[in-house]
């Protein structure tokens, strides 16, 4: 049981006393009515899916939900990170590295009853070319073809070697789809997953049932809401009174601490890939000039960033390349130490001393609070950031990221290993260096023994060209209920993979 006034002090923490809690008896989740053990789930989540296809919208909110849950494909990534089997049971390369052969699991079925296939691989993967408009279709361009050779065999071969490419299979463009299952992708997911969607009521709730005749283990959790919340206060409240039974990445870190001293509660400290970038427009009148971005650089303090809005928690980068990437370089982190009359002095040099630009932030709490302080050390500088918050995912996605109508933005970037879609000229940052996306693709087809280090080549040359600053990595910290177990401690991927959970 938890004590009412225990509850009651915790609340007062985040600045709203929820004055009903003493009418809660237990935590929501040690046991059912019927005296059985508890199966549901409430997760609270902050960035609300506009629809459910991931296919043509961006974001990670849609993937984080249906990846791994509803959706899965040949291989996913563990939560250390590692590539293991999932439809496909097994697979072989040939000696020179284009050819994949994939054993697919048998007895395998999509969530409206028809089978998967050799031939459901085939016509996933050739789909993503012409009809995916977000989430790295570029990232199965190596595909050269798709052969189902038998029911339970799929033969995928590429124009090049790829040391990326498995990889990137473990992520959304990796989906396997059932042919009648497209045709209402942003309302009715069919997925061969452990769970199918109930219901979604957008920027309110989802709601997953564990599916009935999924072809491996079943999961331990029957029923899962996911509860969206437009306020990080009303988010950790709603744990504190048992509406809800994890906070998945909390983005109230003042809050970590306290969390850690009671025992009805448990803290998840993993590693994240969500890297907090200002985004500079490169192709905007304000930053086309490398001078005018790298004076960006100089003027942000992005220690005192991190302490505002993660109250300290989180890692310098200095690249958009987490630790986990084995091409992360950790002396990125002070390629442009704050220092202020260097970014004056580049802003002369540039002839933009009094420059005033378009900062579009998401209307989500971290880039609200970033923006304040981003805001006021760009003007101790000269340049003046004319903030407009912009509802999130909808108009972000179509202002910013579609249209690229701005001059600096604030986001979370946690797709993981996505350095190089970043660096592509047609992406919203419209960074354009021939080179880099050169160096990208050597490094991708070159031998493994030296693909890390051409990785690090392109990624310090977008780091001293000031392609974006990329300000912090997020830290991966969930808050739970005490009885939970199995909680993904990491986030090596877009996905929440409700799978492990348990009571």
């Amino acid at each position: 049981m938890r004590a009412p006034t225990r509850r009651t002090i915790l609340a007062s923490i985040t600045g709203t006393l929820i004055a009903s809690l003493a009418l809660v008896g237990c935590s929501a989740g040690t046991a059912s009515t019927d005296g059985g053990p508890d199966t549901t789930l409430t997760v609270g989540l902050l960035a609300t899916p506009g629809n459910l296809d991931y296919t043509t919208t961006a974001g990670a909110a849609i993937p984080q939900a249906l990846l791994y849950n509803v959706y899965e494909g040949l291989v996913k990534l563990d939560n250390e990170g590692t590539i293991i089997p999932l439809l496909a049971e097994s697979w072989t390369v040939s000696d020179d590295g284009l050819v994949y052969d994939f054993v697919l699991n048998e007895g395998v079925t999509f969530s409206d009853g028809s089978p998967f296939t050799a031939d459901s691989v085939k016509f996933s993967l050739e789909r993503v070319k012409d009809n995916w408009t977000a989430n790295g279709p570029a990232y199965l361009d190596p595909i050269a073809g798709i052969e189902a050779v038998t029911d339970t065999q799929a033969r995928i071969t590429l124009s090049t070697p790829s040391n990326g490419w498995l990889f990137n299979m473990t992520g959304p463009v990796g989906t396997m789809f059932t042919e009648a299952g497209i045709s209402d992708l942003a309302t009715a997911p069919v997925g061969t997953g452990p769970y199918t969607v109930s219901s979604f009521k957008t920027g309110d709730s989802l709601v997953l049932a564990a599916n009935a005749d999924y072809w491996g283990e079943a999961p331990y959790l029957t029923d899962v809401t996911l509860r969206y919340f437009t306020d990080a206060t009303a988010q950790t409240n709603a744990l504190l009174s048992g509406d809800i039974n994890l906070i998945s990445g909390i983005s109230q870190f003042q809050l970590v601490d306290r969390f850690k001293s009671d025992a009805d509660y448990q803290v998840f400290e993993g590693a994240s890939t969500g890297e907090v970038t200002l985004s500079m427009n490169n192709a905007s009148d304000a930053f086309s000039d490398v001078r005018v971005r790298q004076a960006v650089m100089y003027a942000i303090d992005r220690q005192a960033v991190m302490d505002t809005v993660s109250s300290g928690y989180g890692l310098l980068i200095g690249s958009m390349v987490p630790p986990t990437d084995p091409w992360y370089d950790a002396s990125l982190a002070d390629l442009y130490p704050f220092d202020p009359a260097r970014a004056i002095e580049l802003l002369t040099e540039a002839g933009s001393s009094d420059l005033t630009v378009a900062f579009k932030i998401p209307n989500l709490p971290y880039a609200v609070a970033g923006a304040q302080v981003v805001k006021a050390q760009l003007a101790e500088v000269g340049i003046t950031a004319e903030v407009t918050p912009l509802e999130f995912p909808a108009v972000w996605l179509d202002e910013v990221f579609a249209d690229h109508d701005y001059d600096l933005s604030l986001i979370m970037h946690s797709e993981p290993r996505d350095v190089s879609v970043f660096a592509a000229a047609s992406y919203y940052a419209g960074y354009d260096s021939p080179a880099v996306m050169a160096k990208f693709a050597e490094a991708d087809a070159a031998d493994p023994a030296v693909y890390v280090e051409l990785m690090k080549e392109a990624t310090r040359t977008m780091a001293e060209e000031a392609s974006a600053n990329w300000l912090y990595l997020q830290p991966a910290i969930s808050l739970a209920d005490a009885d939970l177990r199995g909680v993904p401690k990491n986030t090596p991927s877009l996905a929440l993979d409700l799978s492990t959970i348990t009571r």
